[in-house]
């Protein structure tokens, strides 16, 4: 979603790729349940204190900047979402996976049990909303699912599976389980298949990104 124009606001909504494919499935599947808000086209190091006009114009250069409108591709978009923090927070919050990337042969399992740092003065690590999971090709996992979190709509978006096809699968828990694919036609002749898992705190807003490898073990 985008604005189209920094006058009017003329709001532009489009459905990303794993939005087209729930809304194609006409079993109710698709809901929209929950909203965010990000900034990714701002570059705040434009405020400028000491502009010669005076305070109206601090932030003159960031009023006039152009915004992105609308693209499908959720992995590229959202990377900066609005959040509140406590007051007098003092350090921005950041997550810790366990992992600076993930690397599975056919077949293999594993759990991340997400820990966000800074949080709440350091006072918790768990988010109690828990942390919302992206893999950006669900083809290369036999399984991918989030636990620990069982409100009904976070049970729904988990139990969602993907049609087989090149599309990012979301799923929400205190601990994301992953287990690779064993289908090996999907490797063609590579040896490897490669993506990346994005996890957000969904109190935080903290935001990690790490690659994703699976390795062909099966001839």
């Amino acid at each position: 979603m985008g604005y189209l124009s920094n006058q009017v606001v003329t709001v532009d909504a489009i459905l990303t790729k794993k939005g087209r494919e729930l809304l194609a499935r006409g079993d109710g599947s698709f809901k929209i349940t929950q909203f965010a808000l990000a900034d990714d086209e701002i570059d705040y190091s434009l405020y400028n204190p000491d502009h010669p006009n005076g305070s109206a114009y601090y932030g003159e250069a960031i009023e006039a900047m152009p915004l992105l409108e609308a693209f499908p591709d959720e992995t590229q978009i959202m990377k900066y979402k609005l959040t509140t923090l406590p007051r007098g927070t003092a350090k921005l919050p950041i997550l810790d996976l366990g992992y600076a990337a993930i690397r599975l042969k056919q077949g293999a399992s594993l759990a991340i049990t997400p820990q966000t740092l800074n949080y709440l003065g350091a006072s918790q690590v768990f988010e109690s909303s828990g942390y919302t999971a992206t893999i950006a090709d669900a083809r290369i996992l036999n399984s991918f699912n989030g636990v620990g979190i069982n409100t009904p709509d976070v049970t729904a978006l988990n139990s969602i599976t993907t049609l087989g096809t090149n599309v990012s699968k979301t799923v929400i828990g205190t601990a994301i389980n992953l287990t690779a694919t064993t289908v090996n036609t999907l490797f063609g002749s590579n040896t490897e298949l490669n993506t990346t898992i994005t996890v957000i705190g969904r109190d935080s807003g903290a935001r990690l990104t790490i690659p994703v490898t699976i390795v062909k073990v099966n001839q």
